[in-house]
């Protein structure tokens, strides 16, 4: 059977028209064809409202006791034997009484979608987890029931019900949301313009990063590479060098031209970069984006133009800013004649990306390029050219000396085959010796104008032409080869340090872990997963936990078996990227990013049995100081009783019927007291054992 497929109406304050919208949109598919059900709604008193649930057919309650009060809470058996193509769920963030099937109302939303119904609900802004904080620090009030994020950006569409502060508190002061006693408190507490205006705010920008994971995961599954400007984003390429800072500045200037944006700055981590790279002038930029509003980020690639644009197009960037080169003019001569410096291959193979070339005042001050690690394919390429004209060109040289003898044909040649083995390796080091041999052969040992060989002498000097040159192109190759594992080694050791850095100073450990995963490996997506211990093994079902990029909710089931790239982190963990196959080079980072995973996964546990063995401390010092303090309490009316008690039993002739009474009014009444206290303490005992838990009814926010 399908899932269903969740449609949520989100508000940023109570009263703003969700639970309305929802019900006119039940209508609608009613007057359609649709089979809808309100398995559970709230009109909170609103006439308007009300009148929209006539017509709808509604699913009773269920109707359940707690601490002496009966609460409403969706019969969710009952709507899943009714069936219905479409239910009504309000108040998506609700918490269930105790007794109900599931904690969370978004776990019964759950249930219905597994059974192939479609789900239209409800949230506010406040309720969302991430932003709990940031609520209650805007309107001085805690809310106690909220939803995970991740849970409502699984949803299949979000529909943002929004209205102006101005208007909303129009509606509150006609009395379309609360009661009349409670108007004036509510417009100069929660419900002040500025609260509204902030809770909007919030809304609208948590709705534009969900349309961008929508955009995103609808590009890549269409395989869409071209840059859709549907929101300005900036790309800032850093080298490492001291003129970052010229040019985050410009791109900030740059997008201030602009309403709204976002800033990224990038540093790509390649083997032969710049020489003056300064881990301090990147720290520097880092903190410096960051106080502009904007991001950082770190990927590794062995070309740093493509590697650029491939990150500007993984997030969509409509502009891109770079610097002139610092190279001297013969180091950029030199860049031109191999393809070109990064910022010339930038512009040239942008596409439809804007590129912006800042001028600096380094430009041109040389910062001398790192000698190349590795025989790159242009390298080789110009290689065996040299290998093809640098031979008959020394050869045409030789012939004008008249005096020229074998020897002295052969170390000329000879040292042509070396320069073209320290420039393209191996195979192009063996072109250039068999031909310069040839031509030794053919233009200057007896018999001339021949490739016979008639001294024995001759012969073993051309084998040992060959065997030289292609001895100092393997020891170019291993030099190079070595240079190589060595310049990855220390962007790996860099990209490690990057990662310890920015997992010690964010909240969420592991999102920032994720974060810098997609962009170090350039991929879509990135999850963990657990999988909790049962009967003394890891044979539970595996739980997402923490998610960077937009994975799709295929790719997410079965523990994220289907993945791209899978490394298990420990024996209860898995870390899954999505979106490309590594390559076996970078499977040690990735070991190395499962094994920080790993130490936050238990750093978080540890973290947990603290908190926990500080609470049963707290708890213990608690019931210590309670039962010191009430201990005075306790002995009053115990006094009371047995002093009255001993009077009636030896003294009762001397009393009158009346002081009989006074003395059996002082036992009850001392005995009530005494009940009350051992009832307080009762109590008491079962809110610290989790047994019971303060009641606080509906919240503003649920409405």
């Amino acid at each position: 059977m399908a899932r269903g497929t969740l449609r949520i109406f989100l508000g940023a304050a109570p009263g703003v028209g969700k639970t309305y919208e929802m019900l006119e949109e039940a209508h609608r598919l009613a007057q359609r064809g649709t089979d809808v059900v309100v398995a559970f709604a709230m009109d909170h008193g609103r006439s308007e409202t009300r009148a929209l649930l006539d017509g709808l057919e509604i699913v009773p309650p269920r109707r359940l006791p707690y601490r002496g009060t009966e609460f409403e809470e969706m019969d969710l058996d009952a709507v899943l034997a009714r069936a219905p193509e479409t239910a009504i769920v309000d108040e998506y963030a609700h918490s269930n009484i105790p007794g109900s099937r599931n904690p969370k109302r978004w776990q019964d939303v759950d249930a219905l979608l597994e059974a192939g119904i479609d789900v239209l609900s409800t949230v506010n802004i406040q309720h969302l987890a991430s932003l709990g904080d940031v609520v209650s620090a805007i309107t001085d009030v805690r809310q106690a029931e909220t939803v995970p994020d991740d849970v409502v950006r699984r949803a299949d569409q979000i529909h943002l019900v929004d209205i102006s502060p101005e208007l909303l508190r129009q509606r509150l002061g006609d009395g379309k949301i609360y009661a009349p006693e409670k108007i004036d408190a509510a417009l100069s507490n929660y419900f002040r313009v500025g609260n509204l205006t902030a809770l909007r705010e919030l809304a609208l920008l948590w709705l534009a990063d969900r349309v961008d994971e929508g955009l995103a995961k609808y590009r890549a599954e269409q395989g869409i590479e071209e840059s859709w400007p549907a929101r300005e984003r900036i790309v800032v390429g850093l080298t490492g060098g001291p003129e970052g800072e010229v040019l985050i500045r410009r791109g900030a200037r740059i997008l201030n031209r602009v309403n709204g944006g976002d800033l990224l700055a990038v540093h790509v981590r390649v083997a032969d970069g710049v020489a003056s790279e300064s881990p301090q002038a990147l720290e520097a930029q880092r903190h410096l984006i960051q106080d502009l509003g904007g991001s950082y980020h770190t990927v590794a690639g062995e070309d740093p133009a493509a590697a650029l644009l491939d990150f500007a197009r993984s997030v969509n960037a409509t502009q891109i800013v770079v610097g002139i080169s610092r190279r001297r003019k013969i180091d950029s001569l030199a860049g031109w004649l191999l393809g070109g410096g990064v910022g010339t291959r930038v512009v040239r193979d942008s596409g439809d990306i804007d590129v912006h070339m800042v001028s600096h005042p380094l430009v041109g001050r040389g910062a001398r390029p790192v000698r190349p690690r590795d025989l790159g394919r242009i390298r080789v390429l110009v290689g065996f050219a040299l290998a093809l004209l640098l031979p008959p060109a020394v050869q045409a040289l030789l012939v004008l000396d008249p005096e020229r003898n074998v020897a002295t044909v052969m170390l000329v040649q000879l040292s042509g085959s070396v320069a073209v083995a320290l420039v393209g390796g191996l195979w192009p080091a063996i072109l250039a010796a068999v031909l310069s041999s040839l031509l030794v052969n053919y233009f200057s040992t007896p018999p001339v104008g021949t490739l016979t060989i008639s001294d024995s002498q001759n012969l073993l000097a051309l084998l040992v032409f060959v065997g030289v040159s292609a001895a100092v192109a393997v020891v170019v190759d291993v030099s190079a080869r070595r240079s190589k594992e060595a310049a990855r080694a220390r962007a790996e050791a860099t990209t490690l340090g990057d990662l310890a850095r920015n997992a010690a100073g964010s909240e969420d450990t592991l999102a920032a872990l994720l974060e810098q995963a997609l962009s170090v490996f350039q991929v879509r997506a990135a999850a963990l997963y657990v999988r909790p211990a049962e009967g003394g093994g890891n044979s539970g079902e595996w739980e997402l936990i923490a998610t960077a990029g937009s994975p799709g909710s295929a790719e997410t089931a079965d523990g994220g078996a289907a993945g791209d790239n899978v490394e298990e982190v420990g024996s209860g963990a898995r870390l899954v990227l999505y979106g490309r196959v590594l390559p076996a080079s970078d499977r040690r980072l990735l070991a190395a990013f499962g094994v920080h995973l790993e130490a936050q996964l238990e750093r978080q546990q540890l973290v947990a049995s603290r908190r926990q063995m500080l609470r049963l401390a707290e708890s213990n010092t608690i019931r210590t100081s309670i039962l010191r303090a009430v201990s005075h309490d306790l002995r009053t009316p115990l006094a009371g009783i047995k002093l009255a008690v001993g009077g009636l039993r030896h003294d009762a002739d001397r009393y009158s019927p009346e002081e009989r009474e006074e003395l059996l009014a002082t036992i009850e009444e001392c005995s009530d007291r005494l009940d009350a206290l051992v009832g307080n303490l009762l109590d008491m005992s079962r809110i610290s054992a989790d047994a019971a838990h303060p009641c606080s009814g509906r919240s503003a926010g649920s409405m």
